[in-house]
């Protein structure tokens, strides 16, 4: 509840349980840590906003959950009424706050084009990846891309400031080659600055992973290359980083 207060001094109603806030609401939109949170917010048999919707209520989910977790959530939902969007995003809290945000979409299509001007007002583009499911799947394969590159980055700089001009010249010219993304050269002078303020905690992108791993190995998909970058993740974590944003994961490989 102290999270609230902020938001309920800018005027806005705070609500005891997501049953009270989805009641007479024509949009919910939720986004929480995980499965089993998601699975409470909606679904809890007293307080859950299932409990709360109108008929023809739009239930918005950008959490980053499972595939199956997602189509649990649908069929309920939609046995109570409710038309279900899944639309997690790309993108950490500066993009939230420069309304930035990329949508991975699972919907139908009539409930995509319903979503559309809610997605519109909090990111800067919406990908319709199909029915609901496919946006989880998307969104995994994004955080499990960028989770091996993090992982990739630490160790490599660990191998030049051991063996080379030092992790910070290495950083430097990395970022500078077509090979490095924006978002991966962000990281490495974040490495080298020693900041880790969480955006995305690297307990998070284990939890991800996890999810990616377990996914894939129920549609026959091997995924050896994330499967090493959680057991970088894992050692971050064990070594105290679980807090520390996703960079974190180099620590244990720096002198």
């Amino acid at each position: 509840p102290g999270a609230t207060g902020a938001r309920a001094a800018a005027g806005a109603v705070v609500a005891s349980s997501p049953r009270a806030a989805a009641e007479g609401a024509s949009v919910v939109l939720a986004c929480v840590r995980d499965d089993e949170a998601a699975r409470a917010v909606w679904l809890d048999d007293e307080r859950g906003a299932v409990q709360g919707l109108a008929a023809g209520a739009l239930a918005i989910d950008s959490s980053t959950l499972t595939p199956d977790t997602v189509r649990e959530l649908d069929a309920a939902l939609r046995e109570a009424g409710a038309r279900f969007v899944e639309a997690p995003v790309v993108g950490s809290r500066p993009q939230a706050e420069a309304r930035a945000l990329v949508h991975l979409v699972g919907a139908r299509e009539a409930d995509f084009a319903a979503a559309q001007p809610v997605l519109a007002r909090l990111g800067k583009a919406a990908h319709h990846l199909g029915a609901p499911g496919d946006g989880a799947v998307m969104k995994l394969a994004v955080n499990a891309y960028f989770a091996t590159q993090a992982a990739a980055l630490g160790e490599l700089l660990g191998f030049a400031a051991r063996a080379g001009g030092g992790a910070e010249r290495a950083a430097e010219v990395l970022g500078g080659l077509p090979i490095t993304s924006p978002a991966l050269a962000g990281l490495a002078g974040l490495v080298v600055k020693g900041a880790y303020a969480p955006l995305f905690p690297v307990s998070l992108v284990e939890k991800d992973l996890g999810y990616a791993l377990s996914a894939a190995e129920g549609v026959g998909s091997p995924l050896p290359t994330t499967a090493g970058a959680r057991r970088a993740i894992r050692s971050a974590i064990a070594a105290g980083a679980g807090a520390q944003n996703i960079q974190g994961v180099a620590r244990q490989f720096l002198p």
